[in-house]
């Protein structure tokens, strides 16, 4: 049995990510002044939510294949180098729009994320989208309104494996499902079109959202790098998962 198929692995990985899911959103409420007697309370609230949300939980699976179905994407990618599902669309990104994310990078939200390693002036971000050979970024749009960016970093072709970042700065753009359906769009694009085998992605330990959204996307905990950047005086860890084409085909019954 292929390490990867392992149920037992797949219930301790599950098992760490439970643990790192825990103590990101204890460090959040500690962060909004929120005291140990109060945290009791709020896991009692959510034990609520559990007992009475529990089986439609259970019906999804923990992933997204009952909602992002391979049938529902619209490949044009020879043709018009595009990718769509419902009302979002990949395509690749273009010079005319690094004014905006410039814009979108000076928002104190998008600042506290894992995207400020992205140059903040325009010639040098221009520099950074579009000059290295190993990276590829695309625009996210909603209803034909340029919302984010999604990029592929660190391409290695010789073993088949990119890192993935995205984020969706347009304002008031968040809870509309963009961007499960752009990193779906994205990891079709990886593992149907170019053929690449793995894709991975780094994300602050106390980012608990982006977590869920990539877990239920498939990706698995890889690893913790301790105290790996340092954010208004405190060092925080970065997580890093992983996804594997054969796995991502399995998951959402795709038949490569």
């Amino acid at each position: 049995m292929n390490e990867s198929q392992s149920p037992q692995l797949d219930k301790d990985r599950q098992e760490q990510l439970l643990k790192l899911v825990a103590k990101s959103f204890y460090k959040e409420l500690s962060n909004y002044g929120v005291d140990s007697s109060d945290i009791v309370t709020v896991s009692l609230h959510l034990l609520d939510h559990v007992t009475q949300n529990g089986k439609a939980e259970k019906m999804h699976g923990g992933y997204y294949q009952k909602e992002l179905l391979i049938k529902n994407v619209n490949d044009q990618w020879k043709m018009k180098e595009y990718l769509q599902m419902d009302t979002v669309r990949i395509s690749p990104l273009l010079p005319g729009q690094v004014g905006i994310i410039c814009k979108w990078l000076e928002q104190e939200l998008i600042r506290l994320t894992y995207v400020d390693f992205l140059p903040k002036e325009e010639s040098y971000l221009t520099d950074y989208l579009f000059e290295e050979p190993d990276r590829k970024y695309f625009a996210i749009d909603y209803e034909d309104f340029f919302v984010g960016i999604m990029g592929a970093e660190n391409i290695d072709l010789t073993h088949r494996k990119l890192e993935m970042k995205k984020f969706v700065g347009a304002p008031d753009y968040s809870g509309k499902g963009i961007g499960k359906r752009a990193s779906f769009l994205f990891l079709y694009y990886a593992f149907m079109i170019m053929g690449f085998n793995k894709v991975y992605i780094h994300t602050m330990d106390t980012n608990i959202r982006n977590i869920n959204l990539n877990s239920k996307l498939g990706f698995e905990l890889e690893g913790i790098f301790f105290q790996e950047i340092q954010k208004s005086g405190n060092f925080l860890d970065v997580v890093r998962m992983g996804l594997l084409k054969n796995r991502w085909l399995s998951i959402y019954d795709i038949q490569a």
